[in-house]
């Protein structure tokens, strides 16, 4: 397992002038960087690597899904921008080496809306053509997708692992998989060793979270049967660390930050780290 940590403890949004954090989380013992791409203007793929070579470390990158990026829109233009976005994510990834382009690529973040179920089919639908296309695109640059479900109050879409191999099914390429998250997985799965399993083979990248979005080791996850379950399905992937400062408000009222959970962005990524490693091992 490669372990990593997301650019989001630290700042927001990313940029060129933030590739420093390769070096950081190469001295804090990470083995990759999580680049968030929430302006692709800011971001050069060939930066991002030539940065992530000289500190030695790997690099994975996320995407960020606003309602102007919504590949399930009920407009098709809105769509449009959706796959646009998508796109070029994909390019950046290829360009700086990243294996996946990672996220909940399915549907805006924030978009929670009770609709009848022939309302829900269609936009799944939307959501299925769209990332087929992407998938497709994706696979021409030897990358591949990591469909994120997110908790109920984020999006109506895709809440849980069952929900996400659907998705997956309707897409029916081999380069479209899972990125599971414990912290989503703790509200949504009754049980996270067995989502984990039920999603085998579909896993591309793991997020380790804990309850509160704070240092893993720190709550009330249940680390030892997650590790297990990961070990039985034979992962050996990436697993990023992810929280958010609460210092960059816009972030942090997207994602209901509103109290730090650690006294520093080091020390949640540090104490984390050491904590996953010892699980890890653990299991070995």
């Amino acid at each position: 397992m490669l372990f990593g940590a997301s650019t989001f403890i630290w700042t927001s949004p990313f940029g060129n002038d933030k590739l420093y954090l390769a070096r950081h989380v190469a001295e804090l013992g990470f083995d990759f960087l999580e680049i968030c791409i929430e302006d692709p203007e800011l971001v050069s793929g060939s930066a991002v690597r030539e940065a992530a070579m000289e500190a030695a470390v790997s690099v994975s990158l996320c995407g960020a899904f606003g309602p102007d990026r919504d590949i399930s829109d009920q407009e098709a233009d809105g769509r449009r921008r959706g796959l646009e976005y998508l796109k070029r994510c994909i390019e950046l990834a290829a360009e700086a080496g990243a294996p996946n382009v990672i996220g909940p690529m399915y549907s805006a973040v924030g978009k929670t809306r009770l609709l009848p179920e022939n309302e829900r089919e269609q936009q799944r639908v939307w959501a299925a053509e769209g990332l087929r296309t992407a998938g497709i695109y994706a696979a021409e640059y030897g990358v591949g997708l990591a469909i994120e479900p997110l908790n109920r109050f984020e999006t109506d879409l895709v809440n849980t692992v069952e929900q996400g191999l659907d998705l997956c099914e309707r897409i029916g390429l081999d380069n479209v998989g899972l990125l599971l998250d414990t912290f989503h997985m703790n509200i949504e799965e009754r049980s996270l060793p067995q989502a984990i399993r039920a999603a085998g083979s579909r896993l591309r990248q793991f997020h380790a979270c804990e309850n509160d979005r704070g240092a893993p080791g720190k709550g009330h996850i249940d680390w030892d049967s997650v590790f297990s379950a990961l070990k039985e399905i034979q992962y050996d992937g990436l697993i990023a660390i992810e929280a958010f400062t609460p210092e960059i408000k816009e972030i942090a009222r997207a994602v209901s930050t509103w109290r730090p959970v650690a006294r520093s962005g080091d020390e949640l990524a540090r104490d984390g780290l050491a904590f996953l490693k010892r699980k890890a091992a653990d299991v070995e």
